[in-house]
């Protein structure tokens, strides 16, 4: 396909992607995806018919992952969702530690207390994007308050950060572990936007450093989910596509680090070993084997932004022609196929408009 050809459907397939996203993912949290009465994003719809499931919980970092959606995304309706998520993120999660509880139940009341990474890096995340989109200084005293946060009781004496800590943050849970600080790394490239871009650099660069020296497999120049030596370890392709867009975006950050340099080569390993017509799978193990077949759409959306980033367009076209019509149907999205393209997953969590969301904004300057 000549190049001028490849520009034009990519093009289409890119404004496509954004039309969907507009017209179908958006409203329905903005309607029968949200419990108006307790102000809180549902858990998660059925794919079928779009309607709420039977709420079991509700979590910090769904309603974390929402309020950046609706803060990135265009219109008076999205700034008052946001407005509405803040209000609530703030009312309903944040506890009497100064921390932010993992959980509450269907009522909205405390179900679990455990002080999460994870979590706590959506809140930085969300509280700067919605700074970003709003000036309300609140947004950015809690993202301030919350890195600080971290800082203090996450971090390890090898500039790591526990994945879990007791609600009262005086015993870790959980040790450092690749996603949570993956999202961290997100969490203050977007801080650094907003406040204290020193400080967070310096923060940012000892992390990489830790991740390179504690995670990445020497192989394949992966970063692994556990820290190396762990049995059964997992390499997933798409954290391997996100790592790179997250360093690739801010390399003044990163430059001459070692993580920089090994990203590159653990995404070419990762096309070569996890990614075939079906799409990206879940994960491999150190040697290449699958472990885990699925295809899930996060993966899909983080292959489709990283050959955006390293300006890919031959592999980009096809993959996201491909995407829309496997992942994509009128009602909204399918989460996770098997290799065959069958539906194993039939819900549609409220987490997901997310990585939808990082994909589009990578997507939107890719063909002029």
């Amino acid at each position: 396909m000549a190049a001028a050809q490849t520009n034009s459907s990519l093009a289409d397939d890119i404004r496509a992607l954004r039309e969907h996203y507009d017209a179908v993912v958006l409203p329905m949290w903005l309607d029968r995806g949200f419990n108006d009465m307790l102000g809180l994003p549902f858990e998660s719809l059925d794919g079928a018919g779009g309607q709420p499931l039977a709420p079991v919980r509700y979590r910090a970092m769904a309603c974390a992952r929402q309020l950046y959606v609706f803060s990135q995304a265009p219109g008076m309706a999205a700034a008052q969702h946001a407005d509405r998520l803040f209000e609530s993120l703030t009312r309903v999660f944040h506890d009497t530690h100064g921390g932010w509880r993992y959980s509450v139940d269907a009522q909205a009341r405390p179900l679990d207390d455990t002080q999460d990474l994870y979590t706590h890096a959506f809140i930085v995340l969300a509280c700067a994007a919605y700074f970003q989109r709003s000036r309300n200084a609140q947004a950015r005293k809690l993202m301030l308050a919350t890195a600080h946060t971290i800082e203090a009781r996450f971090k390890t004496a090898d500039s790591l950060y526990h994945a879990a800590l007791s609600a009262d943050f005086s015993r870790p849970l959980k040790p450092p572990a690749q996603n949570p600080m993956m999202h961290l790394t997100e969490a203050y490239l977007a801080a650094a936007q907003v406040a204290e871009p020193a400080l967070f650099a310096q923060h940012l660069r000892e992390l990489a450093q830790g991740i390179s020296q504690r995670f990445v497999h020497a192989p394949t120049q992966c970063v692994a989910e556990s820290l190396q030596g762990s049995v059964d370890n997992r390499l997933e392709p798409g954290h391997q596509f996100e790592w790179l867009s997250l360093v690739q975006d801010a390399a003044q950050v990163f430059e001459g680090l070692d993580l920089a340099e090994s990203l590159p080569r653990a995404v070419q390993w990762s096309r070569d070993h996890g990614v075939d017509g079906g799409g990206v799978k879940a994960a491999l193990d150190e040697s290449g084997a699958v472990v885990d077949d699925t295809r899930r759409i996060w993966a899909q959306t983080e292959y489709l932004r990283v050959l955006g980033v390293m300006g890919d367009l031959g592999a980009l076209q096809p993959a996201l022609a491909a995407f829309r019509a496997r992942f994509l149907h009128p009602g909204g999205w399918y989460e996770c196929l098997d290799a065959k393209g069958a539906v194993t997953r039939t819900d549609m969590p409220s987490t997901s408009p997310y990585h939808l969301a990082t994909c589009l904004a990578a997507l939107q300057n890719v063909v002029s």
